[in-house]
């Protein structure tokens, strides 16, 4: 098996602004469910394809019988149990609303569709891909977990060449070596890099006069940041170490036993609603051509 993992919330909102380039300024109110929704057909579509020609898919072999293995973790609300942590950590605050008013559609029509979806609340999407990832690899039956988002954060989740991390606008895969090439560190010491050095996105500065060179170095020569001599951090220790929590996934949420729970097996009946809904009904054919391949 080949198990993929998507972020959902980083498509809604790739797909919103996408849009924004075309859209004249009147943003359509399913616009952004509906490219998601494309995309993540198109996903399907592809490996169902390949398969049934015998080709690899995006650089993995064949899985069997064609058979796609599927979930999407979206942010069924922005603010986690990080905000408790961090007063500074992201918020929902800022985010326009015709694209907060499709995040709970997104999940609706993702579910209709017959795609496992993770709606995420005191966790955010990422901690769901990195449990879902987590799970997946423990299957012996799962040769591949393929990990559908640019975010570096997730970037701590790969594990050799059996978790990897796609970026699929850009085409790029990376696995450990690849984690290790662009950030400079093993993909277990990525969680401390962003401790380090801060992620603007997520609402952490980092440590001041700490650049992603230097965080690199200190990491390989000591390992993680508690093995850090303590003259290397002094009184901005324990600060690091708060980042440090705020940017580790959890991985032991328990999303679902058995990897045969991701298969997609067709859209559900609900879902020629939301075609007509979303005033999309290519999504209602397309879903029944993949089931039949």
């Amino acid at each position: 098996m080949i198990v993929h993992l998507v972020d959902g919330t980083y498509e809604l909102f790739r797909h919103f602004y996408g849009l924004r380039r075309f859209n004249k300024g009147v943003d359509r109110p399913y616009g952004a469910v509906v490219g998601v929704l494309q995309t993540v057909l198109q996903m399907i579509d592809h490996v169902k394809g390949s398969a049934s020609r015998g080709q690899s898919v995006e650089g993995f072999a064949s899985p069997s019988q064609g058979a796609t293995y599927l979930g999407v973790a979206t942010d069924h609300v922005i603010e986690s149990f990080r905000n408790r942590l961090w007063a500074d950590y992201k918020t929902g605050a800022g985010i326009e609303r015709a694209l907060l008013a499709q995040f709970h559609p997104l999940e609706e029509a993702l579910a209709a569709m017959g795609v496992v979806v993770w709606p995420m609340i005191e966790l955010e999407a990422d901690d769901a891909l990195a449990s879902a990832a987590h799970i997946a690899s423990e299957d012996e039956e799962v040769r591949k977990v393929a990990i559908w988002t640019p975010d570096k954060d997730l970037a701590q989740c790969v594990r050799g060449t059996r978790v990897v991390q796609i970026d699929g606008r850009r085409k790029t895969i990376r696995d450990a070596a690849g984690i290790r090439k662009k950030f400079g560190v093993s993909p277990q010491l990525i969680p401390d890099l962003l401790a380090l050095v801060g992620d603007a996105a997520d609402g952490y500065p980092g440590i001041p006069g700490i650049g992603a060179k230097i965080a690199a170095q200190l990491l390989n020569r000591y390992g993680q940041i508690e093995n850090f001599p303590s003259n290397v951090l002094g009184e901005q220790r324990d600060l690091a170490l708060l980042f440090k929590n705020l940017a580790t996934l959890r991985t032991d949420e328990p999303l679902f036993k058995k990897v045969e729970t991701l298969r997609w097996r067709g859209a559900t009946p609900a879902f020629a609603a939301w075609a007509e809904r979303m005033k999309a009904p290519r999504l209602l054919e397309r879903c029944e051509k993949a089931v039949g391949r």
